[in-house]
């Protein structure tokens, strides 16, 4: 990984869009700071498309899409996306499956849910009632799991079926089968008309842990926070950037780079 300070003006100004991870990497601890969010408006004005992309609930998305000044906010790990429409300025949402078969998964994943409660301890995150694609369990936000622990749960939920992603602060189990490049990779193809290939080469991300390592792999060019080093023993391709603070100072930091390179 490279320090902040190296990035050039050619690679920022190379990208077209940013997408951002929310949680440990805008957020701290689940609170937005005034630089974090003064850094979204910097970043627009150097002229890119910003997409928020989180394992947070559908819910929450479509609040983050009606109020910060992005073009799209991808939910539950690429599930899912609220979008702003160009012509008339209001979101709505980007799903590939219909409620019917919405209810039978959910049923299917409220089973698998129990079997790890029961047999693994967990509680559910406080925010499911929320989402509409996924069960999430809190592991590090208002509780903390043994790491063997998570690890035991994720094997069990998989062994039943369900595909399983861990963030800083959460443990997710689903049946989609998107995550955050091919979520996003979905959005710029379905709702821009992009080619999903050269979507991704011409975005940049920012991210913190586990669950953005599909996203470090797969965009042209990466970037994370400080607090991700705690987290690379999860990740397969390690981001090409990271900034010397964490969490939203590092974004501040990321976000002041790219917008001072694109104007030089």
């Amino acid at each position: 990984m490279l320090p902040i300070a190296a990035l050039t003006a050619e690679e920022a100004r190379r990208i077209d869009t940013l997408v951002f991870d929310l949680d440990d990497t805008v957020l701290d601890h689940g609170r937005l700071g005034e630089a974090a969010y003064r850094a979204l408006f910097r970043l627009r004005e150097a002229g890119l498309d910003l997409v928020a992309s989180t394992g947070r609930p559908a819910g929450w998305a479509e609040i983050v899409a009606r109020q910060w000044p992005i073009a799209a906010a991808l939910a539950e790990n690429g599930a899912v996306a609220w979008t702003t429409r160009s012509e008339d300025g209001r979101v709505h949402l980007v799903d590939t499956v219909g409620p019917e078969e919405r209810r039978e998964r959910h049923a299917r994943l409220v089973a698998i849910a129990d079997d790890l409660v029961a047999l693994h301890g967990l509680e559910l995150a406080d925010d499911n009632a929320a989402r509409r694609t996924d069960i999430t369990f809190d592991i590090g936000e208002h509780r903390h799991v043994d790491p063997s622990v998570v690890s035991a749960a994720r094997t069990h939920a998989q062994s039943l079926g369900a595909r399983t992603f861990l963030s800083s602060v959460h443990l997710h189990i689903t049946f989609e089968g998107f995550d955050k490049a091919s979520g996003y990779a979905r959005w710029a193809s379905s709702v821009r008309g992009d080619d999903p290939t050269r979507a991704l080469w011409l975005a940049g991300f920012v991210g913190d842990s586990g669950n953005d390592a599909s996203a470090f792999a797969a965009f042209g060019i990466t970037f994370a926070v400080a607090n991700v080093r705690r987290h690379l023993g999860q990740l397969t391709v390690r981001p090409r950037f990271v900034a010397d603070h964490a969490m939203g100072a590092g974004f501040a930091q990321i976000a002041d780079a790219l917008a001072r390179l694109r104007s030089s």
